[in-house]
């Protein structure tokens, strides 16, 4: 965990996302994929959907946070442990909202937009102490 730390490289988008459910909705359905979603989740009481802000307001969807995503642009295996614990301690300890998307390769934070900034530092300085560690 901590070479991950150490390689991390956390870039920001410029995109602003919000997170949309849609309650009777199918991953194939025309409006989902007239969302064009960067991720979707099948819960209970709908389809979650993680889509470009743009995209929903053109749909008449209403969001109340705007997210922007930063992705961490290390490989980070499902199996590795105390990564997003770290990440999620660094963030809360500035008071950042996160919502961690792991995929196959690579972990992506959805943090509070007017905070991106402040999370990207955090993140680099995060990196950067665990450099301080040595290998481990």
């Amino acid at each position: 965990m901590t070479k991950a730390l150490q390689s991390m490289e956390p870039t920001l988008e410029d995109t602003v996302y919000v997170f949309v459910s849609l309650p009777d909705a199918r991953m194939s359905d025309p409006q989902v994929l007239e969302l064009e979603p960067v991720g979707m989740f099948k819960e209970k009481e709908g389809l979650s959907l993680i889509v470009p802000e743009v995209n929903s307001t053109a749909k008449g969807h209403k969001s109340e946070e705007r997210m922007r995503l930063i992705s961490l642009t290390v490989h980070s295996a499902l199996s590795m442990y105390g990564l997003t614990a770290a990440i999620s301690k660094k963030l809360a300890d500035e008071k950042i909202s996160c919502n961690v998307v792991a995929a196959c390769y690579h972990d992506h934070l959805f943090v509070d937009a007017s905070r991106a900034d402040d999370a990207l530092r955090a993140l680099k300085d995060l990196s950067a102490k665990s450099h301080e560690l040595g290998p481990q």
